[in-house]
């Protein structure tokens, strides 16, 4: 991945197309395009692939895992309204884009990623960028109830089903954005906690991401 943090007008020219593209496909949340203008993408792609890192894409980042396409990033990122401050848990850290997107946003981040060499890479990466989340290793199915409770959750592979340990994480009037499916495909899915015991659930668009692996998914 790149160490080499240049950010140049060509660049910067590129961001400012990719925010026009992402309008046009109907992100329409001010907040989340301003972020998406702000966080140098590149900046998650070996130098070799830079002319790849402002097309709307999903590109693989190793280990089986892929950085998201801008589009998928900011329509979980419109879902879950974010507000400065928020007490946000982010499960499947993977190349740490939407978790900068989620900083941008005024989000406390925690976050949390299974896979040891993709961990590794991300706590290195990120605060020699300026985002200084709260990085947790370990399987982000079961969240981490110890910070409990959140604001939001977002889940960022797909899932088989809802994690019930998930939605007792969340606070009451809190929100959980999660895929959920088969390998295939997912519908995205918007759960509302609106008290103690009762949620309101929401299905959505159709998309297709990494499986969410551990003991409470694949």
């Amino acid at each position: 991945m790149a160490y080499k943090f240049v950010d140049n007008y060509r660049e910067q020219g590129a961001r400012k197309r990719l925010v026009a593209h992402l309008e046009s496909r109907g992100i329409a949340d001010k907040k989340v395009l301003k972020a998406i203008g702000k966080v140098p993408r590149h900046f998650f792609f070996d130098e070799t692939f830079w002319n790849q890192a402002y097309k709307d894409i999903a590109f693989p980042i190793g280990d089986g895992q892929t950085i998201s396409q801008p589009y998928t990033v900011a329509y979980q990122s419109e879902l879950l309204h974010i507000k400065k401050g928020d007490k946000v848990l982010e499960i499947g850290t993977g190349s740490g884009y939407q978790t900068c997107i989620l900083m941008e946003l005024g989000a406390n981040v925690y976050t949390i990623e299974r896979q040891e060499s993709i961990y590794r890479h991300t706590i290195r990466v990120l605060p020699g960028m300026g985002y200084n989340a709260h990085f947790f290793f370990g399987d982000g199915s079961k969240g981490i109830a110890e910070h409990a409770p959140y604001d939001k959750i977002i889940v960022t592979a797909g899932a088989p089903f809802v994690p019930e340990i998930l939605l007792k994480q969340l606070k009451i009037g809190g929100i959980l954005v999660i895929p959920v499916g088969d390998e295939h495909s997912q519908k995205m899915v918007t759960v509302i906690r609106v008290s103690e015991t009762d949620f309101e659930r929401i299905e959505l668009d159709t998309f297709r991401f990494v499986p969410l692996v551990g003991d409470q998914a694949w």
